[in-house]
């Protein structure tokens, strides 16, 4: 039986990978104040707004019957893998299994239905959904795919570069205050997320350029194999500077592929303009 793949609108995948391995997105909901749209809204309209307005947006996880629509949506004769936004960031987990369950109680036994947290967001959630549709593009069952994308989840590595504060300011992460001193230091955060799925702060670097050289170095930690793994960098509305990262990483790193993706809204908006993340596996 086919398998087919679904995950949610805060994966960051190119519209050409969704298409080409025929991976579906549900969508995430941004609010903002008067204007709600799905997370797969224009790009460029995202930021223009975010710029403008004094209140960041807020997301929103699908409702389990979302996640039941598109799973009665997919083929008869397909079995469904989904793999979701970090469950410490979202609810979007937790509905994506309500979804199964009533799915499940719909139509019991006609198809079988696979929910993983991915611990992961942007293109770290992005690259175990690559994985996994390639898996399926080549025969894998589904059990496969299950025992290989839970060794993945715990293999992911996922570092970002804030290069503004503003939007961890306005979220409440951050008081204005010690926002409005690292300002005026130069203080960029490094950040990765943790095998709990948390985004946490690994170190604070005068400079954007140093907060670079630092995720770049960490890419380092991984060892050996680079020949056999994928890289992927998603960026926030600056993709000259995410080519650069590109270029630096790969000459000191032999990775085997590469994906360079734009931020969507869900991440986008904690990370604001200028945000670079860079994930591998």
């Amino acid at each position: 039986m086919a398998i087919k793949i679904f995950s949610d609108g805060s994966a960051d995948l190119p519209k050409r990978i969704l298409e080409q391995l025929d991976i579906t997105l549900v969508p995430l909901s941004v609010h903002f104040e008067h204007d709600h749209y799905d997370s797969d809204m224009d790009l460029d309209l995202f930021y223009r707004k975010m710029k403008e307005e004094c209140v960041l947006p807020k997301t929103c996880s699908p409702s389990p019957h979302s996640f039941l629509e598109y799973f009665k949506n997919a083929s008869e004769h397909e079995e469904i893998l989904c793999i979701s936004l970090s469950s410490a960031l979202s609810s979007t987990y937790h509905h994506a299994l309500m979804g199964k369950t009533m799915f499940e109680e719909e139509h019991q036994g006609k198809k079988s239905i696979e929910v993983l947290d991915s611990k992961n967001a942007s293109l770290g959630l992005g690259l175990l959904v690559y994985k996994a549709a390639k898996m399926a593009k080549e025969g894998h069952t589904l059990q496969e795919m299950v025992q290989t994308m839970k060794r993945s989840i715990t293999e992911v590595k996922n570092y970002f570069v804030l290069d503004t504060l503003e939007n961890v300011v306005k979220g409440g992460r951050l008081d204005r205050v010690r926002g409005a001193i690292a300002s005026v230091l130069n203080i960029k955060l490094l950040m990765r997320a943790s095998e709990e799925g948390n985004l946490e702060v690994l170190e604070k670097v005068r400079g954007t350029q140093n907060a670079i050289k630092k995720m770049i170095d960490r890419i380092g930690d991984a060892g050996h194999g680079f020949e056999q793994r994928i890289l992927a960098i998603a960026h926030s509305n600056c993709e000259e500077r995410a080519r650069e990262v590109m270029e630096m990483i790969l000459k000191r790193y032999p990775f085997k592929e590469v994906i360079l993706a734009e931020m969507g809204p869900v991440i986008g908006t904690y990370a604001g303009e200028g945000g670079i993340l860079v994930s591998h596996t």
